[in-house]
């Protein structure tokens, strides 16, 4: 049987963040997830979860600067410090939540860039091996390259290879059925 997650940031937008967890447990969710939780504190967050009697799906580590187009920073050379910094951001919403699942976006970068796979490679062994730690999944996500141009991570087989070749057991795909239409088509062959 599926089961779904309201999307906060894609829904109920005509309430503020915090209020939406509410309107998401009236229309029937057991469920919410949502982008980015960090313009609130943790306990904002969690109380406003879990007095909703609401359990946490997923979010993403936090991506950069969206409004000048950064996504993430896994793939950028240059950016490991901000991997890790995102990694320990998350932590205490990871805590407040009880999330058993954190997305971490790859950012702009050419995936045939070999700094760039080699980049993005380090940034998801280190980031894999720090949630492990706190019994949290990784999840990679590819997207599309209409919606995010130039994302590096935008290839299903590409990220089920990295999952592969690195062999954490808390390290997933997470498969949005959405992009993965958009990249490859025939979603009913997937």
């Amino acid at each position: 049987m599926p089961r779904f997650a309201a999307n906060l940031s894609m829904m109920f937008n005509e309430l503020a963040f915090l209020d939406r967890f509410e309107a998401a447990a009236k229309a029937g969710f057991s469920a919410v997830e949502f982008l980015f939780p960090y313009e609130h504190s943790p306990d904002e967050v969690g109380q406003r979860l879990h007095g909703n009697n609401l359990t946490q799906a997923l979010f993403n580590l936090f991506p950069g600067d969206w409004s000048k187009g950064e996504r993430g920073f896994a793939a950028l050379p240059d950016r490991f410090a901000d991997v890790q910094n995102s990694v320990q951001q998350a932590l205490p919403y990871a805590a407040a939540t009880g999330v058993k699942r954190l997305h971490l976006m790859a950012g702009i970068a050419d995936r045939r860039d070999p700094k760039a796979v080699d980049a993005f490679r380090r940034s998801v062994a280190w980031t894999a091996e720090a949630l492990a730690k706190e019994n949290i999944d990784l999840m990679l996500e590819p997207i599309n390259p209409r919606d995010v141009p130039g994302y590096f991570l935008n290839d299903f087989d590409f990220a089920a290879s990295v999952i592969n070749d690195l062999k954490m057991p808390n390290l997933k795909l997470q498969f949005d059925i959405y992009h993965r239409q958009i990249v490859h088509g025939d979603v009913t062959m997937a």
